[in-house]
């Protein structure tokens, strides 16, 4: 671009100059005389002067300049009011279409905030963003190719983010972006479950402009936030968006997961991004345990008598599910699961004892009682009511991504340090020093299936119940009978739901079912199952609830169906809380203050999903039959059972 001699005189102007009566005669001729020096001058500006500087009496000098060249060649392109001109009327100085090199213009040209947030998500693998308006995000990925997924409620949005992240054991991570204010304030729910169940997911909210941010009662989500985010911080200079991304999706890819917070003030989005944007996808790295621990805790393991593998979530991230077959055969070892850990190991293997919670099958706490030495791997031990409580007196050795989990909870002979796989992997190193052959395992596995065989046929007559109003576990029986499991994804909701299907449901491929239950959100499971599906689309997804969880976030059924997401919603519809009868008696008889009702079934048909409301023991399977050939035509079901008021649950010592 050339550039006019009279430029540096502009540097003397004030920021909005009185008078720019540069077409007369005398400064025209003023200009024509100094352009030989030219070059020195353009030298000068470019050595002092930034166009992008978002000072607005330096942007207007910049302007000045331009219309100076834009004169200088006859050409003037800006608006007059008289002899002044109006702030509105100043230019782009890079939209200015003058001759000569572009090489200074191209150098200085810049995107919009919001234009780079999208590209570097775009770059990091993101396809989808999950959202709720207003969050000017939302407008930027689409353009970016990113599909937006709008939701009915915030928590619902932030569920189906967390699914996303965790069926790919977060090799995509999900997003959420909502309005600052109560957007941010509906989300808080959704990103404390993502933190309490160590899922990954980038969380975008607005915020308020940045002179407002700090003033209460304004929602400051970068604060409000951060004692439930793995790191959380805003954007406050468009600049630093690369670095802040950095930052962001470093922790969002390495070491324990869970939800980071980047929010962007309001008046930010028409800030601007110097290109070329200076972002490249953040590496992921992995770290592994001291080789004096695990020459320890091999040691250990050889020569137990009655060990047991407690496998958490952290197993799934790791992708180390084949080492984790290949220690406990090597070893013939038996094998428990969190509800985060289900399905890390095949359930139908020999040596598989079921994936602990509230409700467990007979095996899981008569071995673990019966241990001498229990190796957790991939997990945190934390303590919970609906999770497996570790027996007092076990010598336990902890492998863990996060060091912060050594003896939380419980106390670690040995603490192994790093990511699952690579654990494992040293582990089986070590062993295969002096275990060069699996063990035999038909002694321990004879004893795991007749501890199977004894608690099935107690609970037989209720998994082939013929009652009506139909039994749930003779729901989920048959459900387990009817679909092809090895192409299923499936997750519970909190309470009856999720008691009533973990124990029996053998999940038999990696990250086929989504456990969850370090806090336990009624209405969870429909978020996730969406997310699920969109993450992976040829799986049959699908979400079990009750009528309780239903009326928390039964209204994003509608987003299902508007986002074309095919699932399959399992509802179990006794019309009470169930669970709470015992713990309400007064309040239920005198006030019926746990009766619940709804024809949800008929709610789903509004929506434009299947519905279909199931009352007799013989039409549950034809039901779940007709639910799977719709959900491949591309339609979201409901089905919803008419069951009986449930409470007894598999319990250990049951």
């Amino acid at each position: 671009m050339s550039m006019c001699p009279f430029a540096l005189l502009c540097f003397s102007v004030p920021a909005e100059p009185r008078s720019c009566q540069f077409e007369t005669r005398q400064h025209r001729r003023s200009l024509s005389e100094s352009h030989d020096n030219s070059s020195e001058m353009r030298l000068l500006v470019a050595r002092h002067f930034d166009p992008h500087e978002s000072n607005s009496e330096l942007r207007i000098l910049w302007a000045n300049q331009a219309r100076c060249a834009c004169i200088l060649h006859g050409r003037p392109t800006c608006r007059h009011d008289g002899p002044r001109f109006t702030r509105p009327a100043i230019p782009d100085p890079l939209s200015c279409n003058q001759p000569g090199p572009t090489g200074l213009a191209r150098e200085r040209d810049a995107m919009k905030l919001g234009t780079a947030i999208a590209e570097i998500m775009r770059r990091e693998g993101i396809e989808i963003l999950c959202g709720y308006p207003v969050n000017h995000l939302i407008e930027h990925a689409a353009k970016a190719e990113i599909r937006p997924v709008m939701v009915r409620q915030e928590r619902v949005g932030l569920h189906m983010a967390d699914a996303i992240s965790r069926v790919t054991s977060g090799r995509t991570i999900g997003a959420f972006c909502m309005q600052h204010g109560p957007g941010a304030e509906n989300a808080m729910g959704g990103v404390a479950q993502c933190f309490g169940e160590s899922v990954p997911v980038l969380v975008l909210p607005m915020g308020y402009q940045r002179r407002l941010s700090h003033i209460e009662p304004n929602f400051n989500s970068s604060e409000a936030m951060k004692p439930f985010a793995k790191s959380s911080e805003p954007i406050i200079l468009a600049a630093e968006v690369a670095n802040i991304f950095r930052r962001a999706f470093t922790k969002l890819k390495n070491g324990r997961g869970g939800p980071v917070i980047v929010e962007i003030p309001a008046d930010m989005w028409n800030e601007e991004v110097p290109e070329p944007l200076d972002y490249t996808p953040v590496l992921r790295t992995r770290y592994g345990a001291d080789p004096v621990h695990v020459k320890e805790a091999a040691s250990l393991l050889v020569n137990a008598k009655r060990p047991v593998i407690y496998a958490g979530q952290g197993v799934h991230y790791a992708q180390a599910w084949a080492l984790l077959e290949r220690l406990a055969e090597r070893l013939a070892i038996p094998v428990t699961t969190s509800l985060g850990g289900k399905s890390a190991f095949p359930e139908t293997h020999p040596l598989s004892l079921g994936s602990g919670g509230l409700a467990v099958p007979r095996a899981v706490p008569k071995f673990l009682a019966e241990a001498d030495v229990i190796f957790g791997i991939g997990c945190s031990f934390t303590e919970t009511s609906f999770g497996i409580a570790m027996p007092k007196g076990k010598t336990i050795i902890h492998s863990t991504l996060d060091p912060n989990h050594l003896n939380k909870d419980v106390e670690a002979r040995i603490g192994l340090v790093g990511d699952a796989g690579l654990v494992l992997d040293a582990l089986l190193e070590e062993i295969g020093k002096t275990v060069t052959a699996d063990r035999d395992a038909s002694a321990v596995a004879a004893e795991i299936a007749a501890s199977h065989r004894e608690w099935l046929a107690k609970w037989m007559p209720k998994l082939t119940s013929n009652d009506a109003p139909l039994s749930p576990y003779r729901v989920l029986w048959d459900l387990q009978r009817t679909v092809d499991i090895h192409n299923t994804i499936i997750t519970h909701d909190a309470g009856s739901p999720r008691d009533q299907l973990s124990p029996f449901w053998k999940a038999v491929e990696p990250l086929s079912y989504l456990g969850w239950g370090k806090t336990t959100q009624l209405g969870y499971g429909l978020g996730l199952a969406m997310g699920a599906k969109l993450a992976k689309p040829d799986k049959l997804c699908i979400n079990v609830w009750g009528d309780a969880a239903i009326g928390f976030t039964g209204m994003d059924f509608e987003t299902a169906v508007r986002e074309r997401i095919p699932i399959m919603s399992i509802l179990l519809n006794n019309f009470s809380m169930a669970i709470e009868l015992k713990v309400m008696p007064v309040s239920t008889e005198k006030y019926r203050s746990t009766d619940i009702s709804g024809d949800y079934a008929a709610m789903a048909r509004a929506f434009g999903g299947y519905g279909e409301r199931v009352l007799k023991p013989e039409d549950i399977v034809p039901a779940i039959r007709r639910g799977i050939q719709k959900t491949q035509e591309g339609v979201p079901v409901l089905l919803e059972f008419i069951t009986s008021k449930e409470t007894e649950v598999s319990r250990p010592g049951t």
